[in-house]
Protein backbone atom coordinates (compact mmCIF):
# COMPACT_ATOMS: atom_id res chain seq x y z
CA UNK A 1 0.00 0.00 0.00
CA UNK A 2 1.51 3.31 -1.04
CA UNK A 3 0.67 6.86 0.07
CA UNK A 4 -1.90 7.33 -2.69
CA UNK A 5 -3.70 4.12 -1.68
CA UNK A 6 -3.78 5.30 1.93
CA UNK A 7 -5.12 8.72 0.93
CA UNK A 8 -7.86 7.08 -1.16
CA UNK A 9 -8.79 4.87 1.81
CA UNK A 10 -8.91 7.94 4.05
CA UNK A 11 -11.20 9.70 1.57
CA UNK A 12 -13.55 6.72 1.45
CA UNK A 13 -13.64 6.47 5.25
CA UNK A 14 -14.32 10.20 5.63
CA UNK A 15 -17.21 9.93 3.18
CA UNK A 16 -18.61 6.97 5.12
CA UNK A 17 -18.15 8.84 8.40
CA UNK A 18 -20.06 11.85 7.06
CA UNK A 19 -22.85 9.60 5.81
CA UNK A 20 -23.12 7.87 9.18
CA UNK A 21 -23.18 11.17 11.04
CA UNK A 22 -25.84 12.62 8.73
CA UNK A 23 -27.93 9.47 8.97
CA UNK A 24 -27.72 9.36 12.74
CA UNK A 25 -28.88 12.97 13.04
CA UNK A 26 -31.82 12.43 10.69
CA UNK A 27 -33.17 9.19 12.12
CA UNK A 28 -31.63 8.88 15.57
CA UNK A 29 -28.48 6.82 15.95
CA UNK A 30 -29.00 3.10 16.37
CA UNK A 31 -26.46 0.81 18.00
CA UNK A 32 -25.14 -0.59 14.68
CA UNK A 33 -24.56 2.93 13.34
CA UNK A 34 -22.75 4.05 16.47
CA UNK A 35 -20.59 0.92 16.44
CA UNK A 36 -19.75 1.39 12.74
CA UNK A 37 -18.95 5.06 13.32
CA UNK A 38 -16.51 4.08 16.06
CA UNK A 39 -14.89 1.51 13.74
CA UNK A 40 -14.57 4.08 10.96
CA UNK A 41 -12.98 6.61 13.32
CA UNK A 42 -10.49 4.00 14.53
CA UNK A 43 -9.61 3.02 10.96
CA UNK A 44 -9.11 6.68 10.09
CA UNK A 45 -6.72 7.06 13.02
CA UNK A 46 -4.78 4.03 11.82
CA UNK A 47 -4.61 5.30 8.24
CA UNK A 48 -3.40 8.76 9.29
CA UNK A 49 -0.82 7.17 11.59
CA UNK A 50 0.42 4.88 8.81
CA UNK A 51 0.67 7.82 6.41
CA UNK A 52 2.68 9.83 8.97
CA UNK A 53 4.98 6.85 9.55
CA UNK A 54 5.59 6.43 5.81
CA UNK A 55 6.33 10.12 5.32
CA UNK A 56 8.70 10.20 8.31
CA UNK A 57 10.58 7.14 7.09
CA UNK A 58 10.97 8.68 3.63
CA UNK A 59 12.15 12.00 5.13
CA UNK A 60 14.84 10.17 7.10
CA UNK A 61 16.04 8.04 4.21
CA UNK A 62 14.34 4.86 5.38
CA UNK A 63 12.07 2.56 3.40
CA UNK A 64 8.46 3.78 3.76
CA UNK A 65 7.22 0.27 2.92
CA UNK A 66 8.51 -0.86 6.32
CA UNK A 67 5.82 1.22 8.08
CA UNK A 68 3.15 -0.94 9.68
CA UNK A 69 -0.39 -0.42 10.84
CA UNK A 70 -0.34 -0.04 14.60
CA UNK A 71 -3.05 -1.30 16.94
CA UNK A 72 -5.81 1.18 17.78
CA UNK A 73 -4.92 0.97 21.48
CA UNK A 74 -1.41 2.22 20.71
CA UNK A 75 -2.58 5.05 18.46
CA UNK A 76 -5.28 6.22 20.86
CA UNK A 77 -2.61 6.56 23.54
CA UNK A 78 -0.94 9.30 21.48
CA UNK A 79 -3.95 11.58 21.76
CA UNK A 80 -3.52 12.17 25.50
Amino acid sequence: MDNQDILERIKALVEEEHGLREGSQAAGAGAPDILRLQQVEEQLDQCWDLLRQRRAKKDYGENPDEAEVRPVSEIEGYQS
